[in-house]
C-alpha cells in the first residue's frame, strides 16, 4: 500500500465550486487571504483550507509580504485539465454532424 501522497490532484481541486471561483478571482491579480474571503461568505478559515487545497495541486502560489500572505493563479496545471477536455472535442464534433445529418435528413 503506497504512502499518503500530499499533492491534491487538479480535478479534485477544481470540483468544488468555491475553489473554481477563488480562481477566477485571482486571475491576473495577487489577493490577500482578507482580500479573497470579502468576495465570499465563508469564513476565513474555509478560505485557508481552500486556498490549502488549491496549493497542494499547484494552481495557485503565494508569498508573503509582511505578515500577509498573497496568492496568485498558476495557470500551468491547468492545461492538463484542458487536454483531458479536449480529448472529449472527438464525442462533441461527431453528436453535432449526426444533429447535422438528422436536420439535413427531416428537410429532404
Amino acid at each position: 500500500m503506497q504512502g499518503k501522497n500530499n499533492t491534491h490532484d487538479p480535478f479534485l481541486a477544481l470540483s468544488d465550486q468555491t475553489r473554481r471561483d477563488i480562481l477566477y478571482l485571482l486571475n491576473g491579480r495577487e489577493l490577500s487571504i482578507k482580500g479573497i474571503a470579502e468576495n465570499f461568505t465563508l469564513s476565513r478559515t474555509a478560505v485557508i483550507k481552500h486556498l490549502g487545497i488549491l496549493s497542494d495541486a499547484g494552481l495557485v502560489r503565494n508569498r508573503k509580504k509582511g505578515r500577509e500572505s498573497l496568492f496568485i493563479l498558476e495557470k500551468q496545471p491547468l492545461q492538463k485539465v484542458a487536454e483531458w477536455i479536449s480529448y472529449f472535442d472527438l464525442y462533441w464534433d461527431q453528436q453535432l454532424q449526426n444533429l447535422k445529418d438528422a436536420v439535413e435528413d427531416e428537410k429532404e
